[in-house]
């Protein structure tokens, strides 16, 4: 830490303090250079150190520290009001907007006290000459806070009226604090289309678009916009993660993720941040933020987690429960302090309707990785009385019952809900079958024992058809399990007696059905198990032989119908099978068709997956499309979430394969959403976020899909999912840092990419990826990094052939340089480096397109040359050199509007880019003549340019300027 000599080191001290994170460590070095000008003796050094140590505690968690340094500040204005210039005495004024704002926040501080000092900020603006809109903002800020409405609407009608003038807050501030007032009167739509300029970035600051984002949040959940209210989340929270003094715009998160099913990422939320549970500075914002906790922490109680370890105050561990309780106790303390402050229960009001709001949506997918924390399991109820009992057994068995007679979803959790009521019931032996076959078909490999006991029952029954029906069902679960010969054993028996006995009448239609299809449903395993052409043959017969048996009997017979959908898949897959796409495609769209016309959509969901892979695998992108959005409109509720989100996931590649990355963006969130469900894993969810973080890239929503990207690096893999996949997320996500303006975090990824890249064989990617690094570098204020970064793309573009990348390189190179000790010399010798590059490739050039591209680089490289020596001789304190420099750039302008010249109406561009900038140079040399024909020259090119032509307009606009200014300069 250097010392502070002097009043220009005090200044350089301030401005590099000012650009550190919010927080205590930034306010103790304001102190330390308060204590460092006063010994400078100079009274504005004071003056501008009390000013910075305002500012820094304003926008921290320390803000009752602000009051101190105020009142300073104001005892020497109005002692020697002389000391202060221009720019500290419109900070002084500006600060008074601040004292308000803080003193509200601070419930010691007197109302009275408050309203003395809102009539002080009136009388001083008032004797300053400034409108009284700053003064109408703050009285609205006090009624508000308080409660008189009637008041509040007065002041809010009196700010709006007044002028704006260099008191009035930004446009930013402005908005947020008048939408902010309508949502609070339950005005949501008005509050949204207030806040819309700042949301949509017409109108920034320092805290916007970060508070207004996430006041928007509860109010576009209220009018059902969940999926702004989603953007507005990933966007928003982003922006206010590092900043310190903007607690109560977290607090907007926490609650957003109490609101929306996103319990565990509120959770995650509290973790990143334990001071704000305790730090004491601005009370108000402490009160709003315990009071979303407790909202988080009640929604666990209701899902059964109080017993839960959450984050809390640092210094023990903290249940659910326990954390509730605590909040909603410091919350109301914090509210009731208010209320004894402003003789009001305004507050303690706000703060309880604030705890005790419901959830406006069950679950809201964010596409980040936080699993729904699983509730624990409810308590078992009483045992109820036996005749009830009975009574609802009979209810039970009618309805299992009915769900399996007609194919219907959840008829085996239905018998199972049979077999506990039935617990020491006297049945008879058919209904101890149906229990036990339904209990086998959910019981996985331990079901063949049970499939074999069903049997039995059945037999003692009286019914050997279904006694045949399940030992084929047991049969077809040793296929699953990988035995096919004892599977095809186990099935001989059954399909010989069935045949006999249903020549004879001994059983029906549906029972020798039901042992065909288990039989050809084993033939077919052994044609996936790896069975020749004998075994195809073999599976197809069986599925005939089931085919031509039920054909034409379905009816209004569910199952028949479903026998034989079943039977045109089982040879749609033979066909795929032996490479019969088209007869595979119509038998598939057959079967999925028959299935829906039997009112069983969701059988049809697996042949929809099936011929969508099918179609997918023939290039027909048309018909996967059609078959994924079938398969999850008939799957409804009925897919499981992994089959939900591998269906979302394929739809969502197929959606951006074919440039329409909006719509792929909704299903890649489904199916990131329903992986999370399925909590098989991270896997799944990974790839989905991956695809997810591209397609919002490609929309330009940065700051979205760098969320999305982050929360799935931790969990994409190179073993799982190719280090191609880990490789490209770095990319991308250093991409969307790169636009968010966060270079050094760009950087970081993408110096992260390109290290897994360099082990590939091909080095193209990782040539782009160094590139890409050094621009990062050198964006981030590392020039020397910057500079060795792009010495190693230098070195991958030339061993890769690539002239314009090594010419790329070497330009960006000689632009650093100026900022290094390389200086102007060194600059100006990688800028002739790069052009004599582009000179040799050119002269080795074996195609037009290659001369053509080349060229182009060529009339860049020449007009940066002339930029770099105009630029780089400005600080030449000798008129001579200065005009040589002029002289030697002009040169390169002329080089490059040749080479530019050369390329005809595809270099126009290029070559008035650089006619401009040697008419500039013109005028500057004091040749006005030359520098008004060069700028006809540019009008006379775009004469005939369309009005839409943005680069046209551009540059006929900057033509104009040089004409008024050679005009000026002939006068």
């Amino acid at each position: 830490m250097s010392e502070i000599t002097d009043f220009d080191a005090l200044r350089t001290a301030m401005a590099e303090n000012s650009e550190q994170p919010e927080g205590p460590a930034r306010n103790a070095r304001a102190e330390q250079l308060l204590a460092e000008a006063e010994k400078l003796d100079i009274p504005l050094a004071v003056i501008e150190a009390l000013g910075h140590q305002l500012q820094v505690y304003n926008y921290s968690s320390e803000k009752d520290k602000m009051f101190v340094p105020f009142a300073r500040l104001l005892r020497m204005w109005d002692e020697n009001p002389e000391d202060f210039d221009e720019y500290e005495t419109h900070s002084l004024h500006w600060v008074f907007k601040w004292m308000t704002a803080g003193m509200l926040g601070q419930p010691h501080i007197p109302l009275a006290s408050i309203e003395k000092w809102l009539g002080e900020m009136e009388h001083r603006y008032r004797l300053a000459g400034h409108s009284e809109r700053a003064v109408r903002s703050a009285e609205f800020s006090v009624a508000a806070h308080v409660g008189d409405i009637p008041r509040a609407r007065r002041a809010y009608a009196a700010w709006l009226a007044a002028d704006r003038d260099s008191m009035a807050d930004c446009h930013a501030c402005e908005l947020h604090s008048q939408g902010w007032w309508q949502a609070e009167l339950a005005r949501d739509e008005e509050a949204l289309r207030l806040w819309a300029p700042v949301l949509e970035g017409e109108f920034t600051c320092a805290h916007e678009p970060h508070a207004a984002l996430a006041s928007s949040l509860v109010p576009l959940l209220r009018l059902g916009r969940t999926e702004e209210a989603r953007t507005h989340h990933l966007r928003g929270f982003r922006l206010v993660r590092t900043m310190e003094s903007m607690r109560g715009a977290y607090a907007d998160h926490v609650e957003f993720c109490a609101l929306t099913g996103n319990e565990a990422r509120g959770l995650e939320l509290l973790a990143e941040r334990p001071a704000y549970f305790t730090d004491t500075g601005n009370p108000r914002s402490r009160m709003e933020f315990l009071s979303v906790v407790t909202l988080l922490m009640d929604r666990l109680t209701e899902l059964g987690l109080a017993d839960r370890q959450v984050p809390g105050p640092p210094g023990r561990d903290w249940t659910a429960g326990e954390l509730a309780v605590h909040a909603r106790e410091e919350a109301l303390e914090l509210a009731a302090r208010f209320d004894r402050r402003n003789g009001t229960p305004y507050v303690g009001e706000q703060t309880r309707a604030r705890m005790d709001r419901r959830p406006l949506a069950d679950r809201l997918p964010l596409g980040v990785r936080a699993p729904r924390p699983a509730a624990v399991a409810p308590v078992a109820a009483p045992p109820t009385a036996p005749e009830p009992a009975v009574r609802d057994l009979t209810a039970l068995l009618a309805e299992a019952r009915e769900l399996s007679e007609n194919l219907r979803p959840h008829a085996v959790e239905a018998w199972a809900a049979v077999a506990r009521a039935a617990e020491g019931a006297e049945l008879d032996a058919h209904t101890r079958a149906e229990i036990t076959d339904h209990r086998a078909m959910d019981a996985g490999p331990d079901g063949i024992e049970l499939f074999e006991r069903a049997a039995r029952l059945y037999a003692e029954a009286g019914d050997p058809g279904e006694a045949l029906s399940a030992r084929a069902r047991g049969a077809y679960l040793r296929a699953l399990s990988g035995d096919i010969d004892a599977a095809l054993t186990a099935v001989a028996e059954p399909y010989e007696r069935i045949l006999g006995l249903y020549a004879e009448g001994g059983t029906g239609l549906r029972q020798t059905a039901s042992v065909l299809m288990g039989r050809a449903r084993i033939l077919l395993r052994a044609v996936h198990a790896g069975g020749g052409s004998g075994a195809v043959a073999d599976a197809e017969a069986a599925v005939r032989e089931v085919l031509a048996l039920v054909d034409g009997y379905g009816g209004d017979d569910v199952r028949l119908a479903a026998r034989a959908a079943e039977a045109r898949a089982m040879l749609g897959e033979l066909a795929a099978h032996t490479g019969d796409a088209p007869a595979a495609v119509e038998r598939l769209t057959r079967a999925a068709a028959d299935f829906v016309a039997a009112g069983l959509p969701w059988f049809a969901v697996e042949y929809e997956a099936q011929l969508a892979a099918l179609a997918h695998r023939l290039g027909d992108l048309d018909r996967t499309e059609r078959a994924l959005r079938a398969a999850l409109e008939h799957g409804g509720p009925y897919v499981e979430a992994p089959g939900r989100a591998q269906l979302h996931l394929q739809l969502a590649e197929v959606l951006g394969a074919t440039g329409r990355p909006e719509e792929a963006a909704e299903h890649a969130l489904e199916a990131a959403h329903w992986a999370d469900e399925a909590d098989g894993g991270p896997a799944l969810g990974a790839w989905a976020r991956h695809l997810l973080g591209g397609f919002l890239l490609r929309q330009g929503r940065w700051a979205e899909a760098a969320e999305v990207l982050e929360s799935a690096l931790p969990d994409l893999t190179a073993e799982t999912h190719g280090d191609g996949a880990v490789v490209q997320t770095r990319w991308w996500l250093g991409d969307c840092l790169s636009e968010l303006g966060e270079h050094h975090a760009a950087a970081e990824r993408r110096l992260q990419a390109a290290e897994t890249a360099r082990h590939w064989p091909e080095q193209q990617d990782h040539a782009t990826l160094a590139h890409l690094a050094a621009e990062s570098l050198g964006q981030a204020g590392l020039p020397a990094e910057a500079d060795r970064a792009y010495a190693r793309a230098g070195e991958l573009w030339r061993t890769l052939g690539n002239a314009p990348g090594l010419v790329r390189s070497l330009r960006a190179r000689a632009w650093l340089a100026l900022r290094t000790e390389d200086g102007t010399d060194g600059a100006r010798q990688l800028m002739g480096d790069a052009l004599g590059e582009c000179a040799t490739a050119l002269a080795e050039a074996a195609d037009e397109e290659t001369r053509q591209q080349l060229t182009a680089e060529l009339g860049h490289t020449h007009r940066q040359f002339g930029d770099l020596l105009a630029r780089s001789s400005a600080e030449d304190a000798e008129d001579g050199s200065i005009q040589e420099a002029f002289e030697a750039a002009l040169a390169q302008m002329a080089r490059a509007m040749e080479a530019f010249g050369a390329l005809g109406p595809d270099g126009l561009h290029g070559r008035t880019a650089a006619e401009l900038a040697a008419g500039w140079l013109e005028a500057d040399l004091g040749r006005p003549a030359r520098a008004t024909a060069r700028a006809r020259a540019v009008l006379d090119a775009y004469a005939d340019a369309p009005e839409d032509d943005e680069t046209a307009r551009s540059r006929r606009a900057e033509a104009e300027q040089i004409l008024q200014l050679t005009a000026e300069q002939d006068t």
